[in-house]
């Protein structure tokens, strides 16, 4: 790239852009199984409220199976569970209400107070107070049902159907974290790869964008944790996802070491900004964190093909072995050995993303 051309350009939009129906097709895809879970559950929580119990309006069986189901990927058992019990504290707050006090608007202002307040000394969560405030709101305003706290019950069956419906329907616990984990290596990629030429150039205010993009990474690496967490967590419980759990076991260990990597990468962007000070190019250290990107690059590579992993960690083990400041920029600057100081934590990290053991890393590193 040319220092004269420009680092953003202006991408025309069009109108098939605008109304292209690949991102409506996208999440189509992504999200059939989360439908079906919720027709699953709601149906057949208001067939064993209708036909099995004789309840005339099995309403809360279905509403609470559809909101702690829900579309978000996010479809941890947990969560689920967190989200019936508040949903079962609202109704059972209401039909007490409504069973001591009556329906009318006031109650309604009571059953409503009372539940959000409960819900909130129970759980530091809003939606928690939120999903049992709708449902105590739901029980009130109902026509009373023949039966006191039969709607509990109706809760109660919708409740364990959206439980039971996240393991013998489960959503494809990788497809988002495999998704999430691209997004965050490819802009680990450039981050890394905007420092690599601002010291290969000298280019201060190129160094200072690269650690701005490095200081960016936080908000994917957080997208990808919480995909993955909600992966692990569906094929605890899952009998039909137990090939995938070691799977997403090496997916949270690439994770983990990568979340220290792009600590130590802004530790390296706040370095090059420093010795790009004086605009000079410096091609040794710029070479080193070339291949340190490269070898990036394949561990993100592992995600998807596990067999990129070993030639990840060979590649990585060789660049280990010549981070030696001294040897590698003999009579150099403070800066610029500091600089090179600075690679090896984040060689160790993506050591360990690649499968090697943390002391096993520490040791391929030459001692200084």
């Amino acid at each position: 790239m040319s220092d004269s051309q420009p680092m953003t350009e202006a991408v025309p939009v069009t109108w098939r852009t605008r109304f292209s129906p690949r991102p409506g097709l996208t999440r189509l895809r992504e999200s059939w199984i989360a439908v079906a879970q919720i027709v699953i559950a709601a149906t057949c929580g208001y067939l064993i409220g209708r036909h099995l119990l004789g309840h005339e309006t099995p309403m809360i069986a279905a509403t609470v199976a559809i909101s702690s189901l829900g579309l978000a990927r996010d479809a941890r058992p947990g969560r689920v569970a967190e989200t019936v019990v508040g949903m079962l504290t609202g109704i059972l707050v209401s039909e007490a209400l409504r069973f001591a006090l009556g329906s009318g608007w006031w109650q309604l202002a009571v059953a409503l107070a009372v539940t959000m307040l409960l819900a909130r000394f129970l759980s530091p969560s809003p939606q928690f107070a939120i999903a049992a405030a709708i449902q105590a709101a739901i029980a009130m305003i109902l026509p009373l049902a023949p039966v006191p706290f039969s709607r509990l019950l109706d809760g109660v069956i919708g409740g364990v159907l959206a439980v039971v419906v996240t393991a013998v329907l489960p959503r494809n616990p990788a497809t988002a974290a495999i998704r999430d984990a691209r997004a965050f290596f490819a802009q680990f990629d450039a981050a890394a790869e905007r420092l690599v030429v601002a010291v290969r150039r000298g280019d201060r205010l190129r160094a200072e964008r690269g650690l701005e993009k490095a200081r960016g990474l936080q908000a994917p690496l957080e997208a990808w944790r919480a995909s993955l967490d909600s992966g692990r967590s569906i094929a605890r419980i899952s009998p039909f996802l137990r090939g995938r759990r070691a799977e997403l076991e090496r997916h949270a260990r690439i994770l983990q070491a990568m979340d220290l990597a792009m600590r130590n990468l802004r530790v390296v962007g706040r370095r090059i900004v420093y010795v790009c000070e004086d605009r000079s190019p410096r091609d040794v250290p710029a070479d080193a964190m070339a291949e340190i990107v490269r070898a990036a690059t394949l561990v993100g590579a592992s995600i998807d093909d596990i067999s990129q992993e070993p030639v990840a960690r060979e590649t990585l083990l060789a660049i280990a072995r010549r981070l030696d400041p001294a040897a590698m920029l003999p009579g150099a600057s403070l800066g610029e050995q500091a600089l090179v100081s600075a690679l090896r934590p984040l060689v160790v990290d993506l050591l360990v993303a690649s499968g090697v053991p943390p002391a096993e890393a520490r040791g391929a590193i030459p001692r200084i």
